[in-house]
């Protein structure tokens, strides 16, 4: 895959989530009633937070200070990457510290925001922040009480999916330091084993998806894709003992009953379960970009999160060019988030 084609795979999937957060902030604590009466049916602006089409949310903030953290990462352990080929240690190269300070200044100057101003955070994530700043350690800053399981690791974990899915051409690294760089990167404002299990699920699908959209050979379907990912998930934490109890909360996904699941079984709640459960079945139930996130928004509730999980995945598998061109030139700041996804891709 050449350079320019590589990098629209990266803006697939952040592009996918941070389309899908802007169309989803003008509806959101809407009810699932006004949502069925009112169906959002393409970009809008003003309504819950007053804001201009296209003005995506904390969950885009975030996920951009993560794709920002990454490459500072990669840029700054170079001398820690060995030859192409050997073995790398993924939790050496993440400076969880520096991503940390990167949320920090978005929380408090406003840093990786559409327009100057936060107008949306979670609880925890702002608990989590002020922890760090107080001198907690970065990875262990996160809320770890199951009041703490809200979405808010899990609407901005997609970057390490591409991470370390790139890192894998190169280098070898084993599944338990992988999954264990996700679950750092999710401790840092959410660090229960519920938060950190449903981050490792997303990611194992989002691999999923990039090994389809990259690697030559038959092309797999949504459903199988996400199915592999899940049994990847299942094969891990199944086998470890500090999982193994969070297991029943994720037993409808696990068990691959969410894509029949009634529409009033799924909820777009903040709960990080009904959240990736949400996402899952919007992905499953529809056939293109549009289709998925106007689904995710139309669940009413935390809209603009549920439809940023559910579109940074769609916007992978149906590829860029699938998200409505009439979105992308409404998106705030569309040339800088451009150059971060950018800079990214080529740091990898």
């Amino acid at each position: 895959m050449s350079g320019n084609k590589k990098n629209k795979l990266f803006k697939s999937g952040i592009f996918g989530l941070v389309v899908a957060d802007a169309l989803g902030v003008p509806y959101e604590f809407t009810s699932r009633s006004f949502c069925e009466m009112n169906p959002m049916d393409d970009m809008i602006g003003f309504r819950t937070y007053n804001q201009e089409p296209g003005t995506w949310s904390d969950d885009s903030s975030l996920a951009l200070a993560t794709v920002d953290g990454l490459t500072y990462s990669l840029n700054s352990n170079k001398d820690k990457i060995g030859e192409e080929g050997s073995d790398l240690e993924i939790l050496e190269i993440i400076d969880y510290e520096d991503i940390m300070e990167k949320f920090s200044s978005w929380f408090f100057d406003a840093e990786y925001t559409p327009h100057g101003n936060v107008f949306d955070y979670g609880g925890t994530t702002a608990s989590g922040i002020y922890n760090f700043k107080d001198g907690c350690e970065a990875i262990l800053s996160g809320g770890v009480s199951s009041s703490d399981n809200g979405n808010g690791s899990l609407m901005r974990i997609l970057p390490i999916a591409y991470f370390i899915y790139f890192l894998s051409q190169k280098y070898s690294f084993s599944m338990d330091d992988q999954m264990k760089a996700i679950h750092n990167l999710s401790s840092l404002t959410h660090r229960h084993r519920r938060s950190q299990m449903a981050c490792g699920i997303y990611v194992l699908i989002a691999i999923e998806l990039l090994k389809n959209a990259y690697e030559d050979g038959n092309k797999l379907g949504l459903d199988e894709l996400i199915e592999n990912g899940i049994e990847l998930a299942k094969e891990y934490y199944c086998n470890k003992k500090g999982f193994k109890k969070e297991l029943p909360h994720f037993e409808r996904i696990l068990c691959g009953e969410t894509k029949t699941l009634p529409k009033n079984y799924v909820r777009g709640r903040g709960y990080v379960v009904a959240s990736l459960e949400a996402s899952l079945w919007c992905l499953l139930n529809n056939d293109s970009y549009k289709e998925t996130a106007l689904a995710a928004v139309n669940l009413g509730e935390d809209t603009d999160t549920t439809a940023a999980i559910a579109g940074g995945l769609a916007g992978i598998y149906y590829g860029y060019d699938d998200i409505p061109e009439h979105w992308l030139e409404q998106i705030a700041k569309f040339d800088y988030i451009d150059e971060l996804i950018d800079d990214f891709a080529n740091s990898l």
